[in-house]
């Protein structure tokens, strides 16, 4: 799963910040479809959550449900705590 990926990358010694990217646009790009997805922009499709925590201070904090305060999925939003 891409959280499994982001511990995994912090394993290694990467940065918060650089694993998120590289889990987001820099997989968009990788595929190809970073005009459509990767990252947050007008006119593009995006999956988006709002964390109670800020996850750069701590990746693992995306592991706990009840840290994710918001959940919007294809323009839907599924959750929402805040």
């Amino acid at each position: 799963t891409n959280l499994r990926e982001l511990g995994l990358m912090r394993s290694v010694g990467m940065s918060a910040m650089d694993t998120i990217v590289a889990t987001t646009k820099v997989a968009a790009e990788c595929l190809g479809w970073q005009d459509k997805v990767g990252t947050v922009e007008a006119g593009k499709l995006a999956d988006v959550i709002v964390t109670k925590t800020d996850p750069l201070a701590n990746v693992k904090s995306l592991e706990d449900v009840n840290n994710i305060g918001l959940v919007v999925k294809d323009g839907r939003v599924v959750k929402n705590i805040l």
